[in-house]
């Protein structure tokens, strides 16, 4: 019979998968947006804007809940939470140049939305890597996390900061 830990940690599991299916349901609209032009450049400049944001804020939401909590309570998980901290670095850099893209093409036209999509494509690879290894590693140790030490308790402190603010 499952824990009560084993049941949160499998929950936790579960719902940083769906937060990151809809991030990538998300990038996939907004790719597909921009390859058709089917809204206007201000519109979807916004909607990259808006996508941008909702990614920092999921990955702050891991850096500064998930990822912290896990590491005060499993230091073995150390290696893939710098991979995984790093890894969002990259993405940040490329989520600053995706905002200055979208920034300049509000209220104007021209071959922002074409560079976007450029920045958009390579988000695309880096993040399906990203997210299939952090599923992997933390939601192996998260389904993992009921094996009667009690660590997994303190991970579930910041419930909700893993959904990202979409």
């Amino acid at each position: 019979m499952a824990s009560h830990n084993t049941d949160r940690a499998a929950a936790l599991s579960l719902q940083l998968s769906q937060a990151h299916q809809e991030l990538r349901s998300r990038l996939n609209d907004l790719r597909t947006g921009l390859g058709r032009r089917h809204l206007g450049d201000d519109t979807l400049a916004m909607r990259c804007l808006a996508f941008c944001d909702a990614l920092t804020t999921h990955h702050e939401g891991e850096d500064d809940g998930m990822f912290a909590q896990l590491l005060r309570e499993r230091p073995d998980l150390a290696e893939t939470v710098t991979k995984l901290v790093q890894d969002h670095g990259l993405i940040a850099s490329i989520l600053t140049q995706v905002r200055e893209l979208a920034d300049r093409a509000l209220g104007a036209r021209g071959p922002e939305l074409e560079a976007i999509g450029r920045e958009l494509d390579g988000l695309a690879a880096i993040m399906e890597s990203h997210f299939s290894y952090e599923e992997r590693a933390i939601g192996e140790a998260l389904d993992d996390g009921g094996d009667g030490t009690g660590w997994t308790e303190p991970v579930f402190r910041f419930e909700g900061q893993v959904r990202p603010a979409l």
